[in-house]
């Protein structure tokens, strides 16, 4: 853990001439920056081997008004949006929760910079802990990231 979920409106997934952008290079950046998150003893947050980034397009969606406000201030009427849900354990600080939502916050920000200026789109980042009524972890990734005895 953690997982950070990306649903999006399906029209982001067009080449970047068309309004989009390219998503796997957004879950890199996210992946890499969640990475990056200390504790107040300055120790990595979340494992390497258990931070997942995964995006997924809607099929289908409604935003707002369909177009016709973004039409009338000249930002078109093709809006689009970014819904980032991170879901961690339980035990953190909530000075790591806040440093966590302003991470994915600010790397969302800049990949869609072009996109805030330029047309309507919202990006909403949720931060969720939660009491898991069933966890169970089965994975062969861990081990390449844990520590070699010399």
């Amino acid at each position: 853990m953690p997982h950070l979920v990306l649903l999006y409106s399906g029209n982001l997934d067009r080449p970047a001439a068309q309004g989009g952008t390219d998503m796997g290079v957004l879950c890199r950046a996210l992946c890499d920056a969640l990475l990056t998150v200390r504790d107040e003893q300055d120790r990595q947050v979340f494992p390497t081997g258990g931070t997942r980034v995964l995006a997924f397009p809607a099929a289908h969606w409604a935003i707002a008004d369909g177009g016709a406000a973004g039409e009338a201030a000249g930002r078109g009427g093709d809006y689009a949006f970014v819904y980032l849900n991170l879901r961690m354990a339980q035990g953190r600080s909530a000075a790591v929760h806040q440093r966590t939502g302003q991470t994915i916050e600010a790397v969302a920000k800049a990949h869609f910079a072009a996109h805030l200026a330029g047309r309507a789109i919202g990006i909403t980042v949720q931060v969720d802990e939660g009491h898991e009524v069933f966890d169970a972890k089965n994975s062969s990734i861990h081990p390449l990231f844990a520590p070699r005895k010399t």
